[in-house]
């Protein structure tokens, strides 16, 4: 068995394999364009059959990278790993059985990336409860737009594998069958954790609202009980602000200090009154 593995999608071999394995022109153009989405085809004596890997970029984002039988485009550390070692053992292997390999070393680099997901739903939810800020909404956001593609990518995958049980040709021979389910098995598993973690960050969003109610509330509880407990001296300075004959202690040398205990004392008076009925 010969397993020709190029690592540039513009690799001018390209065309030589696809002129020697005659190899459709269209198969040929999928590979040189990016972003396909994970498919099986049947050629003439061929199987064509696009992958997505993801894997956790230098940023500490999760990134999906393009994967085309054995034409790469992009980088994925750890799918890398996987087809370096497999290079040591090909010669002691079937076509479909590198294939299973490949497809499988796909599927194995996207726990990490739910890892990294379940890692940041984790501290989002504590963000929220502690304090939720603007930041954290896009946060929010953010994460659920790669949780949406990343599981359109795996609902892709998952149709590959399906589609690799059902081929009735002798290119995938019948002892891969249960290595191919086991592969789907897998690939459904993902797919519901997508949906756990986009249940998640629902709630987040539900818990982040409530949260930034229930700030506003206690805000405009205190300012209420300010105004409420102003309002006495608002009151009585008024009072005693007005221009009119035969006002109380308007006279007296000490009408200044009395105004001001008086303010003091029904206001004292008024948040004793308001703690009983627990407004604060």
């Amino acid at each position: 068995m010969t397993w020709h593995d190029l690592r540039n999608p513009n690799d001018p071999e390209l065309d030589a394999l696809a002129e020697r394995y005659h190899l459709h022109a269209l198969h040929i153009e999928d590979c040189r364009h990016g972003h396909q989405r994970g498919k099986v085809e049947e050629g003439a004596g061929y199987v064509f059959v696009v992958a997505k890997p993801a894997h956790i970029n230098t940023a500490g984002e999760p990134e999906i990278s393009d994967f085309v039988i054995s034409v790469h485009e992009g980088n994925c550390p750890s799918l890398q790993t996987s087809l370096d070692q497999l290079h040591a053992t090909v010669d002691q292997s079937r076509p479909d059985q590198v294939l299973y390999k490949i497809l499988d070393a796909s599927v194995d680099a996207y726990a990490p990336v739910l890892d990294w997901y379940n890692d940041a739903i984790d501290e989002i939810e504590d963000a929220v409860l502690e304090k939720p800020s603007p930041v954290t909404l896009q946060r929010i956001f953010s994460l659920k737009r790669g949780l949406i593609e990343l599981r359109r990518v795996l609902t892709n995958m998952r149709d590959v594998a399906g589609h690799l049980q059902r081929l009735e040709t002798d290119l995938v021979q019948h002892d891969l069958l249960p290595f191919l389910r086991d592969l789907f098995d897998h690939l459904v598993r993902n797919v519901e954790l997508v949906e756990m973690h986009r249940d998640l960050l629902a709630s987040t969003m539900d818990i982040y609202l409530s949260s930034v109610a229930n700030r506003t509330n206690q805000v405009m509880k205190v300012l209420t009980v300010m105004g409420t407990v102003a309002l006495p001296s608002v009151v009585i300075s008024g009072f005693f602000g007005m221009n009119t004959k035969g006002m109380p202690w308007l006279e007296s040398p000490h009408g200044t200090e009395i105004a001001t205990v008086l303010m003091v004392v029904t206001t004292v008076g008024l948040l004793i009154l308001l703690k009983k009925y627990d407004w604060f």
